[in-house]
C-alpha cells in the first residue's frame, strides 16, 4: 500500500508529507530515517523554541527530527551562551575577522550572487554528492522559503560577498540553518566567525542558546561542532552537558 500524508496533532497541526527509509546524507553504507512535516501556519517564537528543544531542524518551510531505526549517531547540539568560553583560536579568528569582514543583516533574499556562491561552495569544498549545481527555485527553497521568523547574515570583504549564514530566531535562541562561503577566503575561518557572530547576537538580544544543528562524531563537516565548549547535546530525549573535548556520555552531567 503506497503511503499517503496525513495530519499529525501538534500546536499547530503539521501535515508529515514524507516518511520513508533513505540513504543516509551523513554516512556511508547507513539508511535514515527522516520524518518531513510541515506545520500548518507560521510557528510563533514559542512554538519553534519547543520544537527545538524536542531535536526539531528546519530545512525551507519543512521540520524535520532524526528517528533512524538502527542508528543514534545524530545529536542535536546547542550553546548555552551564558557558559561558552572561547578557546584562543576563536577569539583570535573572531578578533581578526571583525578587522575585515563587513556584516549585513537582513531578511532571506535569493540573488544570483548567493546562488552562484553558494554552487562554487558546494564544487570547490567537495560537498556535492550528485554533481547538480543548484537553480533559483531550489536556493529559495531550501534557504529562503521558511515557517518560523528567519534572517540572513551576509559577510563581505571590500563589497564582495564571502559568506551567508541562514539563521532562526526562537524565542529564546538562535538556530544555525546553513552557512556557505567563498573557498578564496577560508583562510579567514569565516566557519567560525560566523558561529561568533551569531553568539555574540544572542548576547546582544538576550537568548540563552544557539543551536548549531546535528552533532555525528563519525561526519567530519560534522563533528567540528563539539569544538564549541561547553556545549549541550540531546542524547536519549535529554539534554546534557559536555565540559570538555572528547567527554565521554559517563562524563556528561543533565542540563536543568
Amino acid at each position: 500500500m503506497r503511503w499517503r500524508p496525513r495530519l499529525l496533532a501538534a500546536d499547530p497541526p503539521e501535515l508529515l508529507v514524507y516518511d520513508e527509509a533513505t540513504v543516509c546524507p551523513y554516512l556511508q553504507g547507513r539508511d535514515a530515517r527522516m520524518p518531513l512535516r510541515v506545520p500548518t501556519r507560521m510557528l510563533t517564537p514559542q512554538e519553534f523554541a519547543e520544537r527545538l528543544r524536542v531535536g526539531d531542524r528546519r530545512q525551507g518551510v519543512l521540520l524535520y527530527r532524526t528517528s533512524c531505526p538502527s542508528c543514534q549517531a545524530c545529536e542535536p547540539i546547542r550553546i548555552d551562551v551564558d557558559r561558552f568560553v572561547a578557546d584562543k583560536t576563536q577569539r583570535r579568528v573572531y578578533r581578526r575577522g571583525l578587522g575585515r569582514i563587513d556584516v549585513e543583516i537582513g531578511p532571506p533574499e535569493l540573488t544570483p550572487e548567493k546562488v552562484a556562491l553558494y554552487n562554487r561552495h558546494k564544487a570547490e569544498r567537495d560537498l556535492n554528492a550528485d554533481g547538480h549545481d543548484i537553480d533559483e527555485v531550489g536556493y529559495r527553497a531550501f534557504l529562503v522559503d521558511t515557517c518560523c521568523e528567519s534572517f540572513e547574515i551576509r559577510y563581505r570583504v571590500d563589497g564582495r560577498l564571502i559568506g551567508v549564514a541562514v539563521v532562526d530566531r526562537a524565542e529564546d535562541a538562535l538556530s544555525a540553518v546553513y552557512f556557505y562561503f567563498d573557498p578564496d577566503f577560508e583562510p579567514l575561518s569565516p566557519g567560525v566567525f560566523s558561529i561568533m557572530k551569531q553568539l555574540e547576537l544572542c548576547r546582544a538580544w538576550g537568548l540563552r542558546y544557539l543551536y548549531l544543528g546535528l552533532y555525528i562524531r563519525e561526519c567530519p563537516s560534522m563533528a567540528y561542532k563539539a569544538r564549541y565548549l561547553p556545549h549541550e547535546r540531546r542524547i536519549g530525549g535529554r539534554w546534557r552537558r559536555f565540559d570538555r573535548p572528547g567527554a565521554r556520555p559517563d562524563d556528561m552531567s543533565e542540563e536543568t
